[in-house]
């Protein structure tokens, strides 16, 4: 493998790591982790549209939102990288896979719930060599 190959195959571990941090800290409503991923200066659009500009006002909604937002509705989240689009070496653009299930793995069923499905874009950048979320973009998967 050569030494591009290499690094670009480090990358793409590295982003998945990130997307897994995403999970996680979703999953266990971990707001410091999940917070941590980002860059100062960050876009996020929720699921649900609302647009967020900047750090601050990421932490403000998840802070709001996250605590009790999964286990106490009874839900967890699988994220899963399904494109990895390098735009420069140090920009890539990521779909994720998003599917939301029971705590005990089984599948959704309930109306109330929002969506059970999304496919975020997530543009990331690499800063002192770590991947940073950038510009987030969660949307829902509507059934045909």
């Amino acid at each position: 493998m050569s030494t591009a190959e290499l690094a670009r195959q480090t990358d793409l571990e590295a982003i998945s790591q990130v997307v897994a941090a995403v999970e996680h800290s979703t999953r266990n409503e971990l707001p410091d982790e999940f917070l941590g991923l980002f860059r100062d200066d960050a876009i996020w659009t929720t699921g649900g549209g609302k647009k967020l500009f900047g750090l601050e006002a990421i932490s403000a909604f998840t802070r709001q939102v996250l605590p009790g937002g999964m286990k106490g509705q009874g839900l967890s989240v699988e994220m899963k990288v399904e494109h990895v689009l390098f735009i420069r070496p140090d920009v890539a653009a990521v779909k994720v896979r998003q599917q939301y299930s029971k705590l005990d793995g089984r599948p959704l069923d309930d109306e109330s719930i929002v969506f059970n499905q999304g496919t975020p874009l997530f543009v990331m950048s690499k800063e002192d060599g770590q991947w940073r979320l950038v510009a987030c973009q969660n949307t829902e998967v509507v059934s045909d």
